[in-house]
């Protein structure tokens, strides 16, 4: 799957904040009854994750962020 086109457009879109989502997301999903779904999520979180760092712009790139 090439997720790397959506998961530039939920960076840009929600930031950085949407990978905790989407985990959080994720969880739900298995809870719930929805294993399929639940990987779907956290690949795209992966992808995110990897764009972050492409871009060089995670937390701890950021100094002493909070």
């Amino acid at each position: 799957m090439h997720l790397e086109p959506l998961a530039q457009s939920v960076l840009d879109g929600q930031g950085i904040g949407a990978v905790w989502q989407l985990h959080l997301d994720a969880a739900y999903a298995h809870r719930t009854g929805y294993p399929t779904a639940a990987n779907a999520i956290l690949d795209l979180a992966e992808a995110i994750e990897q764009e972050v760092m492409r871009r060089d712009i995670a937390p701890g790139s950021l100094g002493n962020w909070r």
